[in-house]
């Protein structure tokens, strides 16, 4: 994600700023602008508020009185909700301090999903536009003793997610009990909404031919898939062909694997490219793992992407176990799921009408060949 900073005093500010804590301006995101905007105005329901960034005039969206969101809607829109939170089909009941609590986490982490969908130029359809498979999100709480339980999971466009997941001990034992080395709200949707944009991106269209050749054939039986893989757990080998071990249960599910991967990469080098981070390793091998992240990847070729990805979590991991803590990017890339991420890079490129050329898919190949004869960074322990 990029840096903002409020226009009235210069102040830094996180993407979920509501108030500038140096001159006590109100904050509010303009999607369409990308930007955090001060706000010079009290809000009124005839004129709403200047917006700073653009001398617009802007409200809050409806749900800024939950204290979930922060993103605005013109004053004379019509819309009572932003372009994400008009995506929610249902919220949790409010009146259980509980699930106001962990609503507030599932929206913190799915504004920063539609930040990357809105920068990657995909196409983000509603339930009202396409009321079969529009986009929408069900947010629902664990069910009463003896309930069936809340799965999070995707079906024809609508994502449900349990809100036990904003449970940080509860997310922690589902981790530990599933064998996974990373869990996040933030991963969850990236991974569930993968599934509504293999829709979108991949079924009935000629990327179809190409995903089955990389990912595998999706008309496998994947209940039956699901239960060889919780009954056998995944192949020896899984980690040369899969970004994870959950990768491997099914296609559908390594092509989600990865597009959450993707999104990861992406976002955390655009926030590396806003410190203008640069990594130069003082050993004798540094050279191979040094990088300037002085690029948008929203925007850069996929050799450039992986170019920088490798040293950047080398550094990142090794800061981290200094602190004591676990890697912030546990996983290997093998040059199989590398080629995978370039398939999802150029789908979604290609989507918002920017196609990878093959000059680009060249330089991509070069650089796979020269991970595989790099000696590389140590692997997560």
């Amino acid at each position: 994600m990029k840096l903002f900073e409020c226009q009235n005093c210069g102040q830094p500010l996180y993407f979920e700023n509501t108030r500038c804590e140096s001159c006590g301006l109100r904050l509010g995101y303009l999607p369409d602008r990308k930007a955090v905007t001060a706000l010079e105005d009290g809000e009124d329901e005839a004129n709403g508020m200047r917006a700073m960034d653009d001398r617009g005039r802007y409200r809050y969206c409806a749900n800024a009185q939950h204290e979930v969101c922060n993103w605005l809607v013109g004053a004379d829109s019509p819309e009572q909700f932003c372009a994400a939170c008009r995506h929610n089909r249902t919220i949790p009941d409010l009146s259980v301090a509980e699930n106001l609590f962990n609503w507030r986490k599932l929206e913190v982490a799915k504004h920063r999903l539609f930040y990357t969908l809105l920068k990657l130029g995909l196409p983000v359809i509603t339930r009202t536009a396409d009321p079969e498979s529009g986009l929408a999100f069900d947010f629902l709480p664990p069910p009463p003793p003896g309930g069936a339980a809340v799965m999070t999971g995707h079906e024809r466009g609508l994502i449900t997610i349990s809100l036990a997941e904003a449970d940080d001990s509860e997310r922690e034992r589902q981790r530990r009990e599933m064998g996974e080395p990373y869990r996040t709200l933030l991963g969850h949707f990236r991974h569930e909404v993968a599934h509504y944009y293999w829709d979108r991106l991949i079924r009935d269209t000629p990327s179809l031919e190409e995903f089955r050749r990389l990912f595998g054939d999706e008309r496998q039986d994947y209940g039956e898939a699901l239960k060889r893989h919780y009954a056998e757990g995944p192949p020896a080998n899984w980690s040369e062909q899969f970004v994870t071990a959950y990768a491997s249960v099914h296609p559908w599910e390594d092509f989600a694997e990865t597009w959450a991967h993707y999104f990861h990469m992406v976002d955390t080098l655009e926030t590396a490219n806003a410190f203008g981070m640069r990594v130069r390793p003082k050993v004798s091998k540094g050279a191979d793992l040094s990088t300037a992240v002085d690029f948008d990847p929203h925007n850069a070729n996929m050799d450039r992407i992986i170019d920088s990805w490798l040293p950047l979590t080398f550094a990142v991991n090794s800061i981290n176990r200094s602190m004591g803590i676990a890697d912030l990017y546990p996983f290997v890339l093998a040059p199989a799921v590398i080629i995978k991420l370039s398939f999802i890079h150029d789908c979604i490129h290609a989507a918002a009408g920017h196609p990878t050329t093959d000059q680009a898919r060249g330089a991509l190949r070069a650089v796979i060949a020269g991970l595989k004869r790099a000696v590389g960074a140590p692997e997560p322990n």
